[in-house]
Protein backbone atom coordinates (compact mmCIF):
# COMPACT_ATOMS: atom_id res chain seq x y z
CA UNK A 1 0.00 0.00 0.00
CA UNK A 2 1.31 3.16 -0.30
CA UNK A 3 0.25 5.99 1.45
CA UNK A 4 0.41 10.09 0.01
CA UNK A 5 0.13 12.64 3.49
CA UNK A 6 -0.43 16.58 1.86
CA UNK A 7 -0.23 19.87 4.13
CA UNK A 8 -2.50 22.07 1.77
CA UNK A 9 -1.10 25.43 1.11
CA UNK A 10 -2.32 28.59 1.87
CA UNK A 11 -3.86 30.35 -1.13
CA UNK A 12 -1.15 32.77 -1.05
CA UNK A 13 1.41 29.74 -1.34
CA UNK A 14 -0.72 28.07 -4.14
CA UNK A 15 0.13 31.29 -6.74
CA UNK A 16 3.70 31.67 -4.83
CA UNK A 17 5.65 29.03 -3.18
CA UNK A 18 8.39 29.63 -0.70
CA UNK A 19 10.39 28.34 1.84
CA UNK A 20 9.24 27.19 4.65
CA UNK A 21 9.51 28.48 8.53
CA UNK A 22 9.00 24.92 9.89
CA UNK A 23 8.42 21.64 8.62
CA UNK A 24 5.25 19.82 9.32
CA UNK A 25 6.26 17.84 12.33
CA UNK A 26 2.54 16.43 13.00
CA UNK A 27 2.37 14.26 9.65
CA UNK A 28 5.56 12.94 10.19
CA UNK A 29 4.57 11.51 13.41
CA UNK A 30 1.52 9.95 11.44
CA UNK A 31 4.12 8.48 9.32
CA UNK A 32 5.92 6.90 12.10
CA UNK A 33 2.58 5.49 13.51
CA UNK A 34 1.98 4.00 10.20
CA UNK A 35 2.40 0.23 10.19
CA UNK A 36 5.97 -0.49 8.43
CA UNK A 37 4.28 -2.38 5.61
CA UNK A 38 3.41 0.53 3.91
CA UNK A 39 5.02 3.09 1.73
CA UNK A 40 4.76 6.49 3.18
CA UNK A 41 4.99 9.92 1.28
CA UNK A 42 4.63 13.31 2.08
CA UNK A 43 4.02 16.70 0.41
CA UNK A 44 4.14 20.39 1.81
CA UNK A 45 1.96 21.79 -0.81
CA UNK A 46 3.45 25.58 0.71
CA UNK A 47 6.88 24.54 -0.19
CA UNK A 48 6.30 21.84 -3.44
CA UNK A 49 3.99 20.97 -6.26
CA UNK A 50 1.20 17.95 -5.99
CA UNK A 51 1.62 15.44 -8.07
CA UNK A 52 -2.26 14.16 -8.55
CA UNK A 53 -1.29 11.69 -10.72
CA UNK A 54 0.74 9.78 -8.59
CA UNK A 55 0.10 6.25 -8.33
CA UNK A 56 -1.08 5.87 -4.35
CA UNK A 57 -3.47 3.85 -2.47
CA UNK A 58 -4.47 6.50 0.10
CA UNK A 59 -4.48 10.32 0.71
CA UNK A 60 -4.16 11.91 4.24
CA UNK A 61 -4.89 15.66 4.00
CA UNK A 62 -4.83 17.71 7.56
CA UNK A 63 -6.21 20.86 7.30
CA UNK A 64 -6.61 24.59 9.09
CA UNK A 65 -9.30 26.86 8.62
CA UNK A 66 -7.72 28.34 6.39
CA UNK A 67 -6.30 25.63 4.54
CA UNK A 68 -9.70 23.98 4.55
CA UNK A 69 -11.36 25.29 1.20
CA UNK A 70 -7.93 23.72 -0.61
CA UNK A 71 -7.93 20.73 1.37
CA UNK A 72 -11.04 20.02 -0.04
CA UNK A 73 -10.01 20.85 -3.36
CA UNK A 74 -7.28 18.55 -3.34
CA UNK A 75 -9.22 15.44 -1.82
CA UNK A 76 -12.05 16.16 -4.28
CA UNK A 77 -9.12 15.75 -7.19
CA UNK A 78 -7.82 12.49 -5.48
CA UNK A 79 -11.46 10.94 -4.89
CA UNK A 80 -12.26 11.43 -8.74
CA UNK A 81 -9.41 8.95 -9.43
CA UNK A 82 -10.70 6.95 -6.70
CA UNK A 83 -8.36 7.03 -4.21
CA UNK A 84 -9.40 7.09 -0.60
CA UNK A 85 -9.06 10.08 1.28
CA UNK A 86 -8.96 10.60 5.09
CA UNK A 87 -8.55 14.07 6.31
CA UNK A 88 -7.89 15.15 10.16
CA UNK A 89 -6.50 18.43 12.12
CA UNK A 90 -7.89 21.40 13.32
CA UNK A 91 -10.75 22.26 10.78
CA UNK A 92 -12.04 18.71 10.30
CA UNK A 93 -12.20 18.21 13.91
CA UNK A 94 -13.94 21.25 14.95
CA UNK A 95 -16.63 20.84 11.85
CA UNK A 96 -16.57 16.97 10.58
CA UNK A 97 -20.11 16.72 8.54
CA UNK A 98 -18.61 19.24 6.63
CA UNK A 99 -15.05 17.62 5.84
CA UNK A 100 -16.80 13.87 5.24
CA UNK A 101 -18.18 15.28 2.43
CA UNK A 102 -14.87 15.38 1.01
CA UNK A 103 -13.46 11.88 2.39
CA UNK A 104 -14.25 8.45 2.75
CA UNK A 105 -13.49 9.25 6.55
CA UNK A 106 -12.43 11.73 9.39
CA UNK A 107 -9.98 11.63 12.19
CA UNK A 108 -11.02 13.55 14.93
CA UNK A 109 -8.99 14.84 17.03
CA UNK A 110 -5.04 13.60 17.50
CA UNK A 111 -4.43 10.48 15.36
CA UNK A 112 -1.78 8.65 17.50
CA UNK A 113 -3.40 4.99 18.77
CA UNK A 114 -6.35 5.79 15.41
CA UNK A 115 -4.09 5.98 12.58
CA UNK A 116 -2.92 2.23 12.64
CA UNK A 117 -6.07 0.57 13.01
CA UNK A 118 -7.67 3.24 10.07
CA UNK A 119 -4.82 1.95 7.89
CA UNK A 120 -6.06 -1.99 8.80
CA UNK A 121 -9.48 -1.06 8.41
CA UNK A 122 -8.67 -0.04 5.00
CA UNK A 123 -6.51 -2.85 4.13
CA UNK A 124 -9.73 -5.12 5.48
CA UNK A 125 -12.17 -2.75 3.60
CA UNK A 126 -14.12 -1.89 6.18
CA UNK A 127 -13.38 1.45 6.91
CA UNK A 128 -14.98 3.52 9.40
CA UNK A 129 -16.91 6.92 8.31
CA UNK A 130 -15.23 8.47 11.94
CA UNK A 131 -12.58 7.83 13.48
CA UNK A 132 -12.29 9.37 17.52
CA UNK A 133 -10.29 8.35 20.70
CA UNK A 134 -12.38 8.30 23.63
CA UNK A 135 -9.14 9.19 25.95
CA UNK A 136 -6.45 11.77 25.09
CA UNK A 137 -3.57 9.82 23.29
CA UNK A 138 -0.83 9.07 26.07
CA UNK A 139 2.59 10.82 25.20
CA UNK A 140 4.62 8.00 26.65
CA UNK A 141 6.56 6.01 24.19
CA UNK A 142 6.13 7.86 20.83
CA UNK A 143 8.33 6.99 17.87
CA UNK A 144 10.95 9.45 16.62
CA UNK A 145 8.57 11.14 13.72
CA UNK A 146 9.48 10.95 10.18
CA UNK A 147 11.67 14.05 9.30
CA UNK A 148 13.69 11.95 6.56
CA UNK A 149 10.44 12.64 4.55
CA UNK A 150 10.73 16.51 4.79
CA UNK A 151 11.47 17.93 1.18
CA UNK A 152 15.65 18.73 1.77
CA UNK A 153 16.64 22.86 2.07
CA UNK A 154 13.11 23.61 2.10
CA UNK A 155 12.14 25.58 5.55
CA UNK A 156 14.20 27.70 7.69
CA UNK A 157 13.99 25.97 10.98
CA UNK A 158 14.24 21.89 10.44
CA UNK A 159 14.78 21.03 14.50
CA UNK A 160 11.37 20.94 15.60
CA UNK A 161 10.23 19.15 18.43
CA UNK A 162 7.37 19.16 20.68
CA UNK A 163 7.34 17.69 24.55
CA UNK A 164 3.71 18.91 25.71
CA UNK A 165 0.06 18.97 24.22
CA UNK A 166 -2.88 20.71 25.54
CA UNK A 167 -3.32 23.86 27.35
CA UNK A 168 -4.44 25.34 30.74
CA UNK A 169 -5.89 27.63 30.45
CA UNK A 170 -9.67 28.76 28.64
CA UNK A 171 -8.82 31.75 26.11
CA UNK A 172 -11.93 32.28 23.84
CA UNK A 173 -10.08 32.64 20.24
CA UNK A 174 -7.34 29.64 20.88
CA UNK A 175 -8.28 26.34 19.30
CA UNK A 176 -6.10 24.32 21.02
CA UNK A 177 -7.49 23.63 23.63
CA UNK A 178 -10.81 22.14 21.20
CA UNK A 179 -8.36 20.21 19.29
CA UNK A 180 -6.03 18.75 22.33
CA UNK A 181 -8.04 19.11 25.45
CA UNK A 182 -7.45 20.91 28.69
CA UNK A 183 -5.16 18.28 30.06
CA UNK A 184 -2.20 19.27 29.94
CA UNK A 185 0.07 15.94 28.87
CA UNK A 186 4.06 15.83 29.28
CA UNK A 187 6.54 13.74 27.19
CA UNK A 188 8.86 11.58 29.30
CA UNK A 189 12.02 13.61 29.49
CA UNK A 190 14.30 10.89 28.88
CA UNK A 191 12.28 10.42 25.96
CA UNK A 192 12.54 13.92 24.56
CA UNK A 193 16.28 13.67 25.25
CA UNK A 194 16.75 10.64 23.16
CA UNK A 195 14.73 12.69 20.37
CA UNK A 196 17.15 15.70 20.85
CA UNK A 197 20.34 13.43 20.01
CA UNK A 198 18.68 12.86 16.79
CA UNK A 199 18.80 16.56 15.63
CA UNK A 200 21.68 18.89 14.93
CA UNK A 201 22.63 20.21 18.26
CA UNK A 202 24.53 23.22 16.57
CA UNK A 203 21.31 24.59 15.25
CA UNK A 204 18.67 26.31 17.06
CA UNK A 205 15.64 23.79 18.57
CA UNK A 206 12.68 24.51 18.19
CA UNK A 207 9.99 23.47 20.84
CA UNK A 208 6.67 23.69 19.23
CA UNK A 209 4.52 23.08 22.27
CA UNK A 210 1.95 25.78 23.00
CA UNK A 211 3.19 26.51 26.41
CA UNK A 212 6.34 24.64 27.76
CA UNK A 213 5.74 25.94 31.33
CA UNK A 214 1.84 24.63 31.75
CA UNK A 215 3.00 22.43 33.94
CA UNK A 216 6.29 24.09 36.09
CA UNK A 217 7.46 21.09 37.80
CA UNK A 218 7.66 19.55 34.31
CA UNK A 219 9.59 22.21 32.90
CA UNK A 220 11.98 22.39 35.37
CA UNK A 221 13.29 18.98 34.85
CA UNK A 222 13.44 18.96 31.29
CA UNK A 223 15.48 22.80 31.33
CA UNK A 224 17.83 21.38 34.04
CA UNK A 225 18.34 17.87 31.77
CA UNK A 226 18.82 19.88 28.60
CA UNK A 227 21.95 22.21 30.22
CA UNK A 228 24.53 19.43 29.69
CA UNK A 229 23.72 19.75 26.03
CA UNK A 230 24.32 23.62 25.58
CA UNK A 231 22.05 23.77 23.14
CA UNK A 232 20.27 27.17 22.05
CA UNK A 233 16.19 26.82 21.98
CA UNK A 234 13.11 28.93 21.38
CA UNK A 235 9.70 28.12 22.44
CA UNK A 236 6.65 29.77 23.17
CA UNK A 237 5.21 30.29 27.40
CA UNK A 238 2.85 31.89 29.16
CA UNK A 239 3.97 35.17 31.14
CA UNK A 240 3.85 32.46 34.42
CA UNK A 241 7.61 31.92 33.28
CA UNK A 242 8.22 34.98 34.61
CA UNK A 243 6.22 34.62 38.03
CA UNK A 244 8.90 31.72 38.88
CA UNK A 245 12.54 32.96 39.51
CA UNK A 246 13.84 29.41 39.42
CA UNK A 247 12.56 28.25 36.58
CA UNK A 248 13.23 31.66 34.48
CA UNK A 249 17.15 30.87 35.52
CA UNK A 250 16.78 27.09 34.20
CA UNK A 251 15.06 28.13 31.00
CA UNK A 252 18.00 30.77 30.56
CA UNK A 253 20.63 27.95 31.97
CA UNK A 254 19.55 25.28 29.50
CA UNK A 255 20.15 27.71 26.35
CA UNK A 256 16.77 29.43 25.89
CA UNK A 257 17.41 32.49 23.48
CA UNK A 258 13.91 33.14 22.67
CA UNK A 259 10.22 32.79 23.73
CA UNK A 260 7.18 33.51 22.32
CA UNK A 261 4.65 35.37 24.59
CA UNK A 262 1.31 36.16 23.83
CA UNK A 263 0.43 39.34 25.34
CA UNK A 264 -2.41 39.89 23.50
CA UNK A 265 -3.90 42.97 24.36
CA UNK A 266 -3.34 46.15 26.41
CA UNK A 267 -7.05 46.26 27.53
CA UNK A 268 -7.61 44.18 30.63
CA UNK A 269 -11.65 44.20 29.64
CA UNK A 270 -10.31 42.36 26.27
CA UNK A 271 -8.49 40.07 28.93
CA UNK A 272 -11.56 39.18 30.73
CA UNK A 273 -13.80 39.05 27.80
CA UNK A 274 -12.04 36.27 26.06
CA UNK A 275 -10.96 34.44 29.06
CA UNK A 276 -7.19 35.11 28.98
CA UNK A 277 -6.92 35.51 33.19
CA UNK A 278 -3.48 34.44 33.47
CA UNK A 279 -2.54 37.51 32.23
CA UNK A 280 -2.43 40.69 33.90
CA UNK A 281 -1.26 43.81 31.94
CA UNK A 282 -0.11 45.48 35.15
CA UNK A 283 2.35 42.74 34.90
CA UNK A 284 3.51 43.25 31.45
CA UNK A 285 6.61 45.67 31.87
CA UNK A 286 7.62 43.08 34.66
CA UNK A 287 7.36 40.17 32.88
CA UNK A 288 9.49 41.45 29.59
CA UNK A 289 12.30 43.40 32.27
CA UNK A 290 12.31 40.19 33.95
CA UNK A 291 13.13 37.73 30.84
CA UNK A 292 15.54 40.27 29.34
CA UNK A 293 17.17 40.19 32.43
CA UNK A 294 18.22 36.90 31.82
CA UNK A 295 19.44 37.50 28.33
CA UNK A 296 16.30 35.65 26.64
CA UNK A 297 14.48 37.63 23.81
CA UNK A 298 10.80 38.51 23.42
CA UNK A 299 8.61 37.70 20.52
CA UNK A 300 5.56 39.27 21.81
CA UNK A 301 1.90 38.58 20.14
CA UNK A 302 -1.06 40.95 19.77
CA UNK A 303 -4.42 41.00 19.12
CA UNK A 304 -5.86 44.01 17.52
CA UNK A 305 -9.93 44.59 17.26
CA UNK A 306 -11.06 42.92 19.94
CA UNK A 307 -14.25 44.59 21.46
CA UNK A 308 -13.19 47.23 23.63
CA UNK A 309 -10.48 48.64 20.99
CA UNK A 310 -10.89 51.76 19.30
CA UNK A 311 -8.92 53.31 16.49
CA UNK A 312 -6.09 54.22 19.36
CA UNK A 313 -5.48 50.39 19.92
CA UNK A 314 -2.92 50.80 16.96
CA UNK A 315 -1.04 53.64 18.12
CA UNK A 316 -0.98 51.95 21.72
CA UNK A 317 0.09 48.90 20.85
CA UNK A 318 2.81 49.74 18.26
CA UNK A 319 4.39 52.33 21.08
CA UNK A 320 4.01 49.64 23.81
CA UNK A 321 6.01 47.11 21.61
CA UNK A 322 8.68 49.44 20.52
CA UNK A 323 9.22 51.16 24.19
CA UNK A 324 9.56 47.43 26.01
CA UNK A 325 12.42 46.94 23.09
CA UNK A 326 10.49 44.01 22.21
CA UNK A 327 13.14 42.06 19.66
CA UNK A 328 10.06 40.69 17.39
CA UNK A 329 6.34 40.99 17.76
CA UNK A 330 3.34 40.12 15.77
CA UNK A 331 0.24 41.99 15.51
CA UNK A 332 -3.14 39.80 14.23
CA UNK A 333 -6.55 40.18 14.12
CA UNK A 334 -9.12 37.88 15.48
CA UNK A 335 -9.83 34.62 13.90
CA UNK A 336 -12.69 32.94 14.70
CA UNK A 337 -11.82 29.42 14.07
CA UNK A 338 -14.49 26.76 14.05
CA UNK A 339 -14.49 24.76 17.68
CA UNK A 340 -13.71 28.03 19.57
CA UNK A 341 -15.85 29.67 21.88
CA UNK A 342 -15.24 33.30 20.10
CA UNK A 343 -16.68 31.72 16.84
CA UNK A 344 -19.38 30.65 18.59
CA UNK A 345 -20.35 33.56 19.59
CA UNK A 346 -19.55 36.00 16.79
CA UNK A 347 -22.07 33.33 14.89
CA UNK A 348 -24.28 33.67 17.60
CA UNK A 349 -24.56 37.25 17.51
CA UNK A 350 -24.83 37.29 13.12
CA UNK A 351 -21.14 39.07 13.38
CA UNK A 352 -19.46 36.60 10.79
CA UNK A 353 -19.65 37.89 7.28
CA UNK A 354 -18.20 35.17 5.58
CA UNK A 355 -17.60 31.38 5.95
CA UNK A 356 -15.62 30.93 2.53
CA UNK A 357 -12.63 29.30 4.79
CA UNK A 358 -9.46 30.64 2.55
CA UNK A 359 -10.46 34.21 3.23
CA UNK A 360 -9.92 33.48 7.01
CA UNK A 361 -6.31 34.89 8.64
CA UNK A 362 -5.93 37.08 5.26
CA UNK A 363 -9.31 38.66 5.66
CA UNK A 364 -11.17 40.11 8.56
CA UNK A 365 -13.83 37.82 8.22
CA UNK A 366 -16.13 39.69 11.06
CA UNK A 367 -17.55 43.02 12.16
CA UNK A 368 -15.67 44.36 14.79
CA UNK A 369 -17.55 46.35 17.60
CA UNK A 370 -15.86 50.02 17.37
CA UNK A 371 -14.06 50.42 14.18
CA UNK A 372 -15.19 49.12 10.61
CA UNK A 373 -13.24 45.99 8.57
CA UNK A 374 -11.29 47.90 6.56
CA UNK A 375 -10.12 49.93 9.18
CA UNK A 376 -8.91 46.92 11.17
CA UNK A 377 -7.21 45.49 8.30
CA UNK A 378 -5.87 48.23 6.91
CA UNK A 379 -4.43 49.88 10.11
CA UNK A 380 -3.03 46.37 11.16
CA UNK A 381 -0.86 46.48 8.17
CA UNK A 382 0.12 49.90 9.17
CA UNK A 383 1.90 48.40 12.69
CA UNK A 384 3.54 45.63 11.43
CA UNK A 385 4.78 48.19 8.54
CA UNK A 386 6.21 50.73 11.42
CA UNK A 387 7.35 47.86 13.83
CA UNK A 388 9.59 46.58 11.39
CA UNK A 389 10.95 49.99 9.79
CA UNK A 390 14.83 49.52 10.01
CA UNK A 391 15.15 52.24 12.31
CA UNK A 392 12.65 50.64 14.76
CA UNK A 393 14.39 47.58 14.26
CA UNK A 394 17.87 49.34 15.30
CA UNK A 395 16.10 50.90 18.20
CA UNK A 396 15.03 47.64 19.60
CA UNK A 397 17.88 45.37 18.67
CA UNK A 398 20.45 47.29 17.43
CA UNK A 399 22.20 46.93 21.30
CA UNK A 400 21.91 43.47 22.01
CA UNK A 401 24.67 41.90 22.67
CA UNK A 402 23.28 37.91 22.44
CA UNK A 403 22.27 36.27 18.83
CA UNK A 404 22.54 39.99 17.21
CA UNK A 405 22.62 37.96 13.98
CA UNK A 406 19.82 35.91 14.84
CA UNK A 407 17.78 38.40 15.54
CA UNK A 408 17.93 41.17 12.89
CA UNK A 409 17.66 37.76 10.53
CA UNK A 410 13.96 37.27 12.45
CA UNK A 411 13.26 41.21 12.23
CA UNK A 412 14.30 40.95 7.86
CA UNK A 413 11.83 37.89 7.60
CA UNK A 414 9.04 39.46 8.97
CA UNK A 415 9.81 42.44 6.88
CA UNK A 416 10.44 40.55 4.05
CA UNK A 417 7.31 38.46 4.99
CA UNK A 418 4.92 41.84 5.03
CA UNK A 419 6.23 43.40 2.05
CA UNK A 420 5.15 39.97 -0.15
CA UNK A 421 1.98 40.38 2.13
CA UNK A 422 1.01 43.47 1.16
CA UNK A 423 1.96 42.81 -2.08
CA UNK A 424 -0.19 40.05 -2.62
CA UNK A 425 -3.42 41.37 -1.15
CA UNK A 426 -3.14 44.08 -3.80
Amino acid sequence: MKLELIVPATQENIRRRKKGLIPPLGLAMVAAVTPPEVEVSLTDENVTGIDFQKEIDLVGITALTATASRAYEIADNFRARGVKIILGGAHPSALPDEASQHADAIVIGEAEGIWPNLVNDLKANRLQRVYRQSERPSLVNLPIPRRDLFAKGAYYVTNTISTTRGCPYSCAFCSVTSFFGHTYRCRPVEEVLKEIETLNQKEFIVFVDDNIVGNPKFAEELFRALIPYKIKWVSQASVTVARNDELLRLAAASGCVDLFIGFETLSPANLAAVGKKVNIVDEYETVINKIHSHGIAIHGSFILGLDEDDEEVFRRTLNFAQKMRLESAQFAWPVPYPGTTFYESLDKAGRIVTKDWSQYESKVVFEPKLMSREMLQQRRYWVWHEFYRLPSIWRRVGMVRRNLRELWTVNLYYRDFLRKKLKADR
